[in-house]
């Protein structure tokens, strides 16, 4: 029943994908952005990735679909022609596809009770992480603990997107007050 659910998602992803890359109204793309995260969120809760969750709907839902909508107030709604083929960009998404495909291919299989994870680092952190931190969600302790670095850095890598995008949009929007002003 899971692997139902999985194909029937990931196949409403697929078709998300594709209506964002074929649509020229830009409002219409960044809707489909917004249920393609919705349903990456939902991809994740299936896979009991719920921490993953919710990062994604907070921030591919909620952030980013502001920004592009913000973004979209001072580019207008509807794309432009574009001025050359794209062969060489999508042969570059397609040989990366490719390589990352190949690098799965000799990963244990999900959900593997034999898997590495599962030998060595899922033990010790459900037997010892409440004794070594004193934390007694093994969730709360790894995320907070173990990968406080990383979880720092991805707060840091969100605030610096931002305010590179806010400050984007004021440069923006100063010299359209200047052109304004001058006229």
């Amino acid at each position: 029943m899971v692997e139902a659910v999985n194909i029937v998602l990931l196949g409403l992803l697929v078709i998300t994908a594709v209506a964002a890359i074929r649509l020229h109204d830009l409002f219409a793309v960044v809707m489909m952005f917004g249920i393609y995260s919705l349903l990456a969120a939902t991809v994740f809760v299936v896979l009991d990735a719920v921490d993953v969750a919710f990062t994604e709907a907070a921030v591919g839902v909620g952030i980013s679909t502001i920004l592009m909508l913000t973004t979209l107030g001072l580019v207008g709604r509807w794309e432009r022609r574009p001025v050359h083929r794209p062969f060489l960009p999508l042969l570059v998404v397609v040989v990366t596809g490719a390589a990352l495909i190949y690098g799965t291919l000799d990963m244990p299989h999900f959900g593997d009770p034999d898997a590495p994870v599962h030998q060595h680092v899922a033990p010790r952190y459900l037997e010892q992480s409440p004794d070594e931190i004193g934390i007694p969600n093994v969730v709360t302790g790894v995320l907070a603990s173990y990968r406080g670095y990383d979880t720092l850095g991805e707060l840091t890598v969100i605030f610096t997107a931002g305010v590179g995008v806010l400050a984007l949009l004021g440069i923006r929007r100063r010299r359209q007050d200047e052109a304004t002003r001058e006229r």
